[in-house]
C-alpha cells in the first residue's frame, strides 16, 4: 500500500515540515520505496515533482525539503508497488487538465473493474488502477458539469459527483484518495485517513519518525489555518481526527467544508 500527504490552507504555506516526515516512510522509516510525488498549486496550474525512487534516499526529495516553495494547496504520495511496473508514468500524484484548470490526484490502495479507457477524453498514460480511476472521476466531472462551479449550489453539485464516482469506483476495493482542482481539496477515506487543523493558538508538533520539532507560533499569524491530510499522522504531539470509511472531507481556505457519503 501507499502513503498520501495533503495539505490546504488560507495562506501560502510551505509543506517542508508534513513532506519530511512522509519523505522518511518513503523507504527509511516505512516501506514506501517504489517511488514518491509532489505537486505544488499555484492558482489554477500545478508544478510537480515525480521520481520512481525511495524518496527517503532521492536528492530530489531533499532539494524540494531544503528549497520551500509556499502554496494553499498541495498533494504528495510515496508509493508502494501493488499494481503496475515501478516507472515515471506509474508515480503519483497524476495531472490532468479540465475546464482549463488542473486536476491532481494520489491514491492508496487497489480497485478493480475500472475501464482502461473512461468516457469521455481522458485516458490513462501508465497502467496503474490509480490513474484509471482519476480519469474516470474526470470523465464523470465532465458529462454531469457544463464547467467549474462559480456559485456555492454549482460547488455542491461538484462536490456530490465527486462523492458519487468514489462510491462506484470504491465498490471495486481500497479507494483512499486525494484530489484536487485548485481550490478545493478532497480527501476519500476507504480504509485509514487522518487530518489535523492548525490553526490559533498555535503550538509545537514533532514528527512521529523522527526527533525533528516546529514550533509553529514562530512561522504563522493568529489568522492562519492550516489543513494536513495523512494516511498515518505525521505527528506524535498533535490530536488528528479519524476519518470513517465511506466519507469524504472536502477543504477549502483551511476549512472542512463537508462531509459527504463516499
Amino acid at each position: 500500500m501507499c502513503e498520501l500527504l495533503g495539505m490546504e490552507c488560507n495562506v501560502p504555506t510551505d509543506i517542508v515540515f508534513s513532506f519530511s516526515g512522509l519523505a522518511l516512510r518513503g523507504g527509511r522509516r516505512g516501506p514506501h520505496a517504489d517511488g514518491w510525488g509532489l505537486a505544488l498549486y499555484d492558482g489554477p496550474a500545478v508544478r510537480t515533482f515525480l521520481e520512481p525512487a525511495a524518496a527517503s534516499d532521492s536528492k530530489l526529495a531533499a532539494y524540494v525539503r531544503e528549497n520551500p516553495i509556499k502554496t494553499l494547496l498541495a498533494i504528495a504520495h510515496v508509493r508502494k508497488r501493488t499494481r503496475g511496473k515501478i516507472c515515471l508514468a506509474n508515480t503519483h500524484p497524476f495531472v490532468r487538465e479540465l475546464w482549463g484548470r488542473s486536476f491532481t490526484f494520489a491514491h492508496n490502495g487497489t480497485v478493480k473493474g475500472v475501464p482502461a479507457r473512461a468516457r469521455g477524453r481522458f485516458s490513462p498514460i501508465g497502467d496503474t488502477d490509480s490513474e484509471r480511476a482519476f480519469c474516470a472521476i474526470l470523465g464523470r466531472l465532465e458529462e454531469s458539469l457544463p464547467g467549474y462551479p462559480k456559485d456555492a449550489a454549482g460547488k455542491r453539485r461538484m462536490w456530490e459527483v465527486i462523492a458519487r464516482a468514489a462510491r462506484d469506483i470504491g465498490r471495486g476495493g481500497t479507494f483512499n484518495f486525494l484530489l484536487g482542482d485548485g481550490t478545493h481539496l478532497y480527501a476519500r477515506c476507504a480504509t485509514r485517513l487522518h487530518h489535523i487543523v492548525r490553526k490559533a493558538p498555535f503550538k509545537a508538533a514533532t514528527l512521529a519518525d523522527e526527533d525533528l520539532m516546529v514550533d509553529f507560533a514562530e512561522v504563522t499569524t493568529p489568522r492562519d489555518r492550516v489543513v494536513i491530510v495523512s494516511t498515518v499522522p505525521l505527528t506524535r504531539d498533535e490530536v488528528w481526527a479519524q476519518g470513517e470509511p465511506g466519507s469524504m472531507w472536502v477543504f477549502d481556505g483551511g476549512r472542512l467544508r463537508a462531509t459527504l457519503r463516499a
